[in-house]
């Protein structure tokens, strides 16, 4: 990683809501057609929108972008009749009455995935962190790995599916591992041998091409980043942010441990990495997590707390060590956003206060 603060960017994906019936609207084409900007881009699905932000190395900066994003794509919704949500999963859907996005890929995928494809009602949040060889970001995979439940947890918004409680804090998790390629991946002995893991996968037929890798943080297909994709959409801007940070940290550590030329660790394996990714998914910060690599377990927001402490001298370095403890301490404050969410349902039993809530929150970004 050198003395370099690496950059990082962000993709926000947004369901789209008609205020009125709090139901997802297939309106996303034309949306995209009032906003006119590549920033904002459409998804296999009609009724998503995501923006993607520029590389940045302040947190300051890129939320200040994000931001930015989120005012123009809820300005351009309202003039539309629709609002944008930032949640893995919107709690009001008709499945039957949505559609794909018409192109050839997703035509494919949703004639190879059925199902898994027309249930395809999530939203997630992607980190890049600029790292500036690839196989220095292999290498980096498998140390970061057993720390992304936490990553997941902080961000869990997902709590109902379809007019009922999951009994999940991201129900985004066990809708998203259907795809054949979700979850943990590696290790790797190089980027080359991440590539013919990769050409194997697309020769088997099972994925049709490199963009259908979905594995939990991955070597970017198309720039020089190592990619987050474990978490759901968050409504606060705030909660992205810490997110970021803290895969940023993850990162610049784990690459000054792989560039000091000591041996590598013993990976984790694949199936306490799953385990402890459920946990995640169906605790939230409100419950209990356990690290996969030591079998420790802890409440939520100690683990979070032990997250820092393990790399503060990389926050450090990046200039992130204030910002993400003052960030940590704001999300432990609030509660999570499938907490917040059950909460608003308590009030009168109505799921269309849970939309409501989201609706105002991923609203109001300042």
């Amino acid at each position: 990683m050198g003395s370099q603060m690496p950059s990082l960017g962000v993709e926000e994906e947004f369901h789209l809501v008609d205020p009125r019936t709090r139901l997802l609207a297939p309106e996303a084409e034309a949306l995209l057609g009032r906003l006119g900007d590549g920033r904002f881009v459409g998804e296999m699905q009609r009724s998503t929108v995501e923006t993607n932000s520029s590389p940045w190395q302040g947190l300051d900066e890129l939320g200040h972008e994000l931001r930015e994003l989120r005012r123009e794509l809820c300005a351009a919704a309202a003039e539309a009749d629709l609002a944008p949500v930032a949640v893995g999963t919107v709690p009001l859907a008709n499945a039957g009455s949505l559609a794909l996005t018409p192109d050839e890929r997703f035509a494919r995928m949703h004639e190879d995935y059925q199902q898994v494809v027309r249930e395809q009602l999530i939203c997630g949040m992607q980190v890049h962190v600029s790292v500036p060889d690839r196989d220095l970001a292999v290498a980096v995979v498998p140390r970061v790995a057993p720390w992304l439940p936490v990553l997941l947890a902080i961000s869990a918004s997902s709590p109902y599916w379809l007019g009922a409680d999951s009994g999940y804090a991201s129900w985004r998790t066990l809708v998203w591992q259907r795809w054949p390629t979700a979850g943990p991946s590696g290790p790797f002995e190089s980027a080359a041998h991440y590539d013919r893991l990769v050409d194997d996968l697309v020769a088997s037929g099972v994925i049709s091409d490199r963009g259908m890798i979905y594995f939990d943080v991955r070597p970017s297909a198309h720039v020089p980043t190592l990619e987050l994709r474990v978490c759901d959409a968050c409504p606060q801007v705030e909660d992205v942010l810490l997110v970021a940070g803290l895969f940023r940290g993850l990162v610049t550590a784990a690459g000054w441990e792989a560039e000091a030329g000591g041996p590598r660790p013993e990976p984790v394996r694949g199936e306490l990495l799953r385990a402890a990714t459920w946990r995640a998914a169906r605790s939230g910060m409100e419950g209990e997590l356990f690290h996969p690599r030591d079998g420790t377990r802890a409440k939520a927001p100690d683990m979070l707390r032990k997250l820092i402490a393990e790399i503060r001298p990389a926050l450090e370095a990046n200039g992130d060590w204030e910002r993400v403890n003052a960030l940590a301490a704001e999300a432990l404050g609030r509660g999570s956003a499938a907490a917040r969410q059950r909460m608003a349902y308590t009030r009168r039993g109505a799921l269309s206060d849970v939309v409501d809530l989201m609706i105002e929150e991923t609203a109001s970004c300042g």
